[in-house]
């Protein structure tokens, strides 16, 4: 307890607060309002041109729909990388432990080079897939695979906090009452992870979505078929349609921003769910 003319360690809330919304400001709301305010240059007839066209809406969809399916893949996988890494001890543990944060010191160019080469035809796992008739490297596979690979961690990272603070009791408990396994991971194990998965899928979305480096070379780049959003917006930059560019990017911006809204109502009805049951 602070007693009478006793300084406090830390700042009050006055000014921790002011240094937050400084810094927000010039990190993320500042930037943020140039590119609307660049984008309003345009009419929304003209807005409405830029981003209803037959190349911009092929983007979108390919965009959100590999986004996700990779966070979707993540999701489930990444659960399993977590629970094993959390409650099994075997030899190699910290190596790949280690390895789940590759991909976030990996510079996602060397990614994207690296990925083509291991899925093209000739590669090491490509040439497999050729071998049953299934093309990856320059294709929408690819761009899965490659927003899969650097949406992994954001996944495993936020699961297993929640893992470790399961007690392995309750699921001894739940057994000694008679439940299959299967059972005490659907309504024992489930519904408290539930909300941290969200979280993970959430966040693997979202670095998806704007995710280029890694994605640039494996998917071949092909209007209508494999380009992303943030292609089409560097395609616009280099033929110096700067309106255009900040139109879409200004548009996917609240799309992105609506799709996660949803998912973080989402986890917070799955949280008061579980503190209600």
């Amino acid at each position: 307890m602070k007693t009478r003319g006793q300084k406090r360690i830390l700042p009050g809330f006055g000014l921790t607060m002011g240094f937050t919304l400084v810094y927000l400001s010039l990190i993320v709301l500042i930037p943020l309002s140039t590119l609307f305010l660049k984008a309003s240059s345009l009419s929304l007839r003209e807005i409405g041109d830029i981003i209803m066209t037959s190349r911009s809406l092929a983007a979108y969809r390919l965009s959100f729909g590999a986004s996700f399916a990779a966070a979707g893949i993540n999701a489930v996988f990444g659960l399993i990388v977590a629970w094993v890494l959390v409650r099994y001890k075997f030899w190699g543990k910290a190596l790949l432990d280690g390895l789940v944060d590759l991909p976030f010191a990996l510079p996602t160019a060397v990614a994207g080079i690296s990925l083509t080469t291991l899925y093209s035809e000739k590669g090491w796992l490509g040439g497999v897939l050729a071998e049953v008739g299934i093309k990856a490297a320059y294709t929408r596979l690819g761009i899965v695979i490659a927003l899969t690979f650097i949406g992994l961690p954001f996944v495993v990272r936020t699961l297993q906090p929640v893992i470790r603070e399961i007690d392995p009791e309750v699921e001894e408990a739940s057994a000694g009452l008679g439940a299959r396994r299967w059972q005490t991971f659907l309504y024992v194990i489930f519904p408290n992870l539930l909300p941290a998965l969200l979280t993970g899928f959430a966040l693997a979305f979202a670095r998806a979505l704007g995710e280029y480096g890694s994605v640039v070379f494996i998917s071949g780049n092909m209007p209508n078929k494999t380009e992303i959003v943030p292609l089409l917006i560097m395609t616009k930059f280099e033929e110096y349609d700067y309106a255009g560019a900040t139109a879409i990017a200004a548009s996917m911006l609240v799309l992105s921003f609506l799709l996660l809204l949803t998912i973080n109502l989402l986890q917070w009805w799955s949280r008061r769910h579980h503190a209600v049951a």
